[in-house]
Order: C-alpha cells, then structure tokens, then sequence
C-alpha cells in the first residue's frame, strides 16, 4: 500500500501564501455548485465529488479558494469523466465567483488543475478517491 504523499516544501516557497483549510459551509456549498454550474452544458446533471475550501488574505483582499471534481452528462446522455476545478470566491464582493480552472477530462489538464489546488496548500485527492 502507497503511503500518502508529503506535502512539498517547494509548494510553500512558491506561494508563501497558503490558504487556512476551512469547512465548507451549506452557503459556500451553494455559491460553488452554483458556480460551477454555470459552466457546465447540462448543469441540472452535475454530480460533485469531494470538495476542498481555504481561506486567506491577499493585497488586503479576503479570498475562499475552493477545489473539487464535478461530473456532467455528455450529449449520448451518459456520465462523462470527473473534471478537477479551482474557484474563488470574494466574500467582500458580495461572494462573488470565478472559476480560476477546470479541467477538460485528460490526464494531463486534470493534473494542471491539481497543481494550482496543492499550490494553494489544499491537499489534492486521486481520482475516485474519498476524504
């Protein structure tokens, strides 16, 4: 069995910046399905997996970065793979929302979007993985 991985102290000098962990309230739950949402072509379809929030202040600016994975029937009517995403959220601006990235199904941009999460200083879970 694979021991889970360390966090990076590469991350931490990269952004000297981490996000507190916070829990995600049935509000935030809310503004980041519904945000999300927003971007998906079937959006009453969408099913999110685990999610991950942190709080932190940046240029005296309060920002939520939210990550998690949604999955979305495909035009055939089927479930497509889960995509990885990255938010903010603004509580000063009237918890306003913007999607940072979303991953498109590969491999590769499902990665990208993990990185900007672990960047971040949320641990990032492997797909079909629980909390």
């Amino acid at each position: 069995m694979a021991a889970a991985p360390r966090p990076d102290a590469g991350d931490q000098r990269a952004n000297p910046n981490p996000v507190s962990p916070i829990p995600i309230s049935l509000a935030l739950e809310e503004i980041i399905t519904g945000g999300i949402r927003q971007h998906l072509p079937d959006p009453a379809s969408a099913k999110f997996g685990t999610m991950l929030a942190g709080e932190r202040t940046l240029g005296g600016r309060q920002e939520i970065v939210a990550c998690g994975t949604v999955s979305n029937r495909t035009s055939s009517g089927a479930y497509g793979d889960d995509k990885a995403f990255v938010a903010k959220i603004y509580p000063d601006a009237g918890s306003s929302f913007e999607l940072v990235a979303m991953s498109d199904g590969s491999a590769d941009s499902r990665l990208r979007v993990q990185g900007l999460c672990r960047a971040a200083g949320l641990p990032v879970l492997e797909a079909g993985a629980k909390l």
